[in-house]
């Protein structure tokens, strides 16, 4: 099997080191972008008891009501040009981006950034993650 990566590497160098230079760029771009404005849920409970932070979950609505953290408010990502003057009172409060993985947040939070929200931060790994480390989630 080896004999056959070996083989194959040098009978097509330039296709191997695309893959290697696309491959390098993901894990360049992850990593860049993984502790970018983002907090954990210990970190997420302060800003929500210390300075009243917002939560707000861009998942779809069949998925909220599956489980959310208490108190936040779903405005699904593909509504949330149309519905970010909903946020306008809050603008002094930080908010906290969530999604299922904490993949998708990263452009719900430039929305938000660029319509004027100052503080603005995802959760880290999402619901998902928020569940795995045993915190709350209110079903409707």
């Amino acid at each position: 099997m080896i004999d056959q990566l070996f083989e194959f590497v040098q009978n097509h160098p330039l296709l191997v080191a695309a893959f290697l230079m696309v491959l390098f760029a993901w894990i360049f771009y992850e990593l860049r972008n993984s502790g970018a404005s983002g907090v954990n849920a210990s970190e997420a409970t302060q800003l929500i008891n210390r300075e009243d932070a917002v939560v707000v979950d861009i998942r779809e609505a069949n998925d909220f009501k599956a489980g959310h953290i208490a108190g936040a408010r779903n405005i699904p990502q593909s509504k949330l040009d149309v519905r970010m003057t909903e946020l306008n009172k809050v603008k002094d409060k930080p908010i906290i981006v969530v999604c299922k993985h904490g993949q998708s947040s990263g452009a719900a939070m430039g929305k938000l950034t660029k319509g004027g929200f100052e503080r603005v931060v995802k959760l880290k790994g999402g619901i998902t993650q928020w569940q795995t480390d045993g915190m709350p989630v209110v079903k409707k």
